[in-house]
C-alpha cells in the first residue's frame, strides 16, 4: 500500500463523485493500484477551461481511503477508483507554503516547479509528506465547549494520536463534519433561518447527515445540512425532505401543528454561497426515496 495524490476539479470532464468514485485513464492505473487500501489526498489544480477558468485553488482539500479499482465497462481504457472515509480539510492547503513544497516531486533541483510532475493526475507521495499535508489541513483548535465535551467523555483521549489514525476515528470525523457544516451555513438553520448561540458561544444548530452514517453516508459538507434540533428530528423521521431545487417538502403523514409554524411560508432552504458546499442531488434523492413519508 502507498499514499497518493488524486487531482480533482469541479470542471473535470471525468465521471467523478469524489466522495465515492474517481474516474481516470489507464495511464495512472499503476500508481492508483499501489494506493488501494490506503489513504489518498485530493488536490484541486488551477482550472484552465470552461466558466471556472479563473478559479482553481491549487491546494489539497480532502482525504479519503481508496477501497478498490474496477474497469469502466462503458469506456475502454478507463477505470473507477472507489473510495470511502472522505473528509474535507479544515482549510485548503496550498501546494507550497513558505517556499516549501509539500510534495518534493513537484520541485526541481534548481528550486523551480516541476510542471511535468504537476501534470500527473495521480501521483504517489512519501508517507512523511502525506502526513505533513494532513497536519496542515486539520488545524482547527477545539472550541471551549468541545474541550468540555472531551473532558466529560467516558473515553477521553489522554494523548493525541498520529494524524493518520485520527482522521479515520469516528469522534474526530464527527467533530470535523459538525464544524464544516456549521461554518458552511454560518451557524444558521437552513429551514428556519434561526441562528442561536448559547451563553458559552456554542452554536445550537446541528449538522445533519442527509444520507446517514449507518447507511454509509460520507462526512462531506454536501451530504450535510445545518438544522435546529427540532427540524433535525422532523428530517430524520421523514416528516420533511427537500427536492433538488432545495424546496422544503412536507410529508402527507403530517407535521405537528406547533412545529409547522417553524417552517417559513417560502418553504425553501437557505443554502451555502459556494455551490460545491450545497446539498448534492444524490443524497437528497436517497432521503426522499428511503426516509420521506409520502
Amino acid at each position: 500500500m502507498a499514499n497518493a495524490i488524486f487531482t480533482a476539479s469541479e470542471s473535470s470532464s471525468y465521471d467523478d463523485q469524489i466522495e465515492r468514485r474517481y474516474h481516470f485513464p489507464k495511464t495512472y492505473y499503476g500508481q492508483a493500484a499501489q494506493a488501494v487500501g490506503d489513504l489518498i489526498a485530493y488536490y484541486e489544480p488551477r482550472r484552465d477551461a470552461g466558466q471556472s477558468s479563473s478559479g482553481g485553488r491549487q491546494a489539497y482539500f480532502a482525504v479519503a481511503r481508496l477501497i478498490k479499482i474496477e474497469p469502466d465497462s462503458t469506456l475502454d481504457g478507463h477505470f473507477y477508483a472507489y473510495l470511502d472515509q472522505f473528509l474535507e480539510f479544515d482549510r485548503a492547503v496550498p501546494f507550497k507554503e513558505g517556499g516549501t513544497y509539500y510534495e518534493s516531486l513537484l520541485q526541481k533541483e534548481d528550486g523551480s516547479t516541476n510542471k511535468g510532475a504537476f501534470g500527473r493526475s495521480v501521483r504517489l507521495i512519501p508517507a512523511d509528506e502525506f502526513e505533513a499535508i494532513l497536519k496542515a489541513g486539520f488545524t482547527s483548535a477545539l472550541e471551549p465547549w468541545e474541550l468540555a465535551d472531551e473532558a466529560d467523555s467516558d473515553t477521553p483521549e489522554s494523548t493525541p494520536r498520529p494524524i493518520i489514525q485520527q482522521v479515520i476515528s469516528r469522534r474526530f470525523r464527527d467533530r470535523a463534519f459538525r464544524k464544516h457544516v456549521r461554518n458552511a451555513y454560518s451557524n444558521t438553520c437552513a429551514v428556519t433561518g434561526l441562528c442561536l448561540i448559547n451563553g458559552g458561544g456554542r452554536p445550537e444548530v446541528q449538522a445533519a447527515h442527509i444520507l446517514p452514517v449507518e447507511a454509509d453516508g460520507p462526512d462531506t459538507v454536501r451530504n450535510g445540512i445545518a438544522l435546529t434540533a427540532t427540524v433535525h428530528w422532523l428530517f430524520d423521521r421523514g416528516l420533511i425532505s427537500f427536492d433538488d431545487q432545495y424546496n422544503v417538502l412536507l410529508s402527507p403523514a403530517g407535521v405537528p401543528d406547533e412545529l409547522d409554524k417553524l417552517i417559513p411560508s417560502k418553504r425553501r432552504l437557505t443554502v451555502p454561497a459556494h455551490a460545491e458546499q450545497c446539498p448534492h442531488s444524490t443524497y437528497l434523492r436517497w432521503h426522499r426515496e428511503n426516509r420521506f413519508k409520502r
